[in-house]
């Protein structure tokens, strides 16, 4: 009998050799190209469900929309139940959108969206139980518009016509012009003090609805060159709960214990004169006052905080608000057309709060707001009367405030400065460049 041993090294020798055929086997080949697996075209699958937009019309209801949608009439009830929990359907305008909604295939109406106002939707779906409702906030995004511009001819014009603000509908660039002369409204009257050659630079803050349409917008940072004195303006939440205000480069608060005017952005047509000719009576009589043309129904604002000692039919004046207010002031508003609820001698109102609208009640030729200002039982001119200042930055907020101001002070540095502030920097570097040469 022939035995067989296998000697240890041929053994290594075999694994070394299995090792490294397997290695071979396993080795990329290099300078080969990898092929492409290709693509595949794109597949369109069809949604799982059917939409149907409708328009109320003039002379339409809710109602004869879901009846067109075959809803029975006790589902048609069950609905209208539900959308009463969120909505008046008696109140619905022209124009409202209602979206009906359906499973594919499935002719049962399985939801309704109902359009109420540009940021809430009445949502209706179909339970185990019924109709039930909810409301769904139209969703917004926040950007941040930076924009510089000279005025010509006025400061609407300016604005609304601004090539840069052409993306945004007309009606959210008059807002513009509105947020404007809220931040400026205690140093500037918009009405009258606005001239040509004038310029602005802006950043301001908005939400803006899917449609493209402004929700809301606030003013972080502007600058309004007016008779070639440049006037600041600067955002800041001093005590952080969303209550900003305005304050200029050095920290000091643009709000002033009045505001200039009692309604945003109108023609002056009569002002303050103590020998006016009377265009009613046609004799010479003292207008203590500042007439403001408006159409009928404009708001009108308090223009401090005060307490409503006359709400009442005066006479030539009208329907008449008078307000006391600290440090010996008092203002009247008069020839409205109504008076604002909640608004009552004895109660108090704020800076900004409407207190009436615009009309042209006891003597008057035309809708206008008769405003006056008097101090210490006086009448004073409020289109010159010289008005505290409120309180600068606290020095425990000062840090805050210095880093905040820097940053966006800096948005408005990016945009083309103002002709009369070019021309003024241009002559200081002029003059700057001129002392050089004097002191060589």
């Amino acid at each position: 009998m022939r035995r067989l041993f296998h000697h240890p090294a041929g053994a290594l020798l075999g694994v070394g050799a299995f090792l490294g055929l397997g290695t071979l086997a396993f080795q990329p080949v290099f300078g080969t190209s990898i092929p492409e697996a290709g693509t595949l075209e794109p597949l369109h699958a069809a949604s799982a469900e059917e939409v149907q937009v409708e328009t109320l019309d003039r002379g339409q209801t809710f109602g004869g929309i879901l009846s067109r949608a075959a809803l029975s009439p006790t589902e048609q009830q069950s609905l209208l139940l539900a959308f009463r929990e969120q909505a008046n359907p008696a109140r619905m305008r022209d124009g409202t959108e209602i979206t009906l909604r359906w499973i594919r295939g499935v002719e049962t109406v399985r939801g309704v969206d109902v359009a109420i106002s540009p940021d809430e939707i009445v949502r209706l779906e179909r339970d185990d139980f019924g109709w039930q409702s909810s409301i769904v906030e139209t969703p917004v995004w926040v950007d941040t518009v930076m924009v510089a511009g000279s005025i010509e001819r006025d400061l609407w014009s300016a604005v609304v016509l601004n090539p840069d603000l052409q993306e945004m509908p007309m009606g959210d660039r008059a807002r513009v012009i509105d947020l404007m002369d809220r931040v400026f409204q205690w140093q500037l009257d918009f009405s009258r003090q606005i001239r040509s050659g004038d310029a602005y630079r802006l950043a301001f803050e908005r939400k803006v609805r899917p449609d493209g349409t402004m929700r809301s917008g606030r003013i972080i940072a502007a600058e309004l060159v007016n008779r070639g004195e440049p006037l600041h303006a600067i955002w800041f939440d001093l005590h952080e709960d969303g209550e900003g205000g305005y304050y200029d480069l050095e920290g000091e608060s643009l709000r002033r214990a009045f505001i200039r005017a009692p309604l945003e952005y109108r023609r002056i047509s009569s002002r303050f004169n103590p020998n006016r000719m009377h265009p009613i009576h046609n004799e010479r009589r003292a207008h203590t006052g500042v007439d403001y043309a408006a159409p009928t129904g404009t708001p009108v604002m308090a223009t401090s905080d005060g307490v409503v000692t006359r709400r009442e039919w005066a006479g030539g004046y009208g329907n008449l608000v008078e307000i006391r207010h600290a440090n010996g002031f008092m203002t009247r508003y008069a020839h409205l057309n109504g008076f604002s609820s909640g608004v009552r001698a004895g109660g108090r109102v704020s800076q900004g709060q409407v207190i009436g609208y615009v009309g042209m009640t006891g003597t008057a030729t035309g809708p206008h707001l008769h405003y006056e200002m008097h101090r210490g039982g006086q009448a004073v001119d409020p289109l010159h009367v010289d008005i505290p200042s409120g309180d600068p930055i606290p020095p425990e907020a000062r840090d805050r405030w210095e880093e905040k101001m820097g940053l966006r002070f800096a948005m408005l540095e990016q945009l083309p400065a103002g002709p009369d502030l070019r021309m003024a920097a241009e002559e200081s570097d002029g003059d700057a460049r001129q002392a050089v040469t004097d002191d060589d």
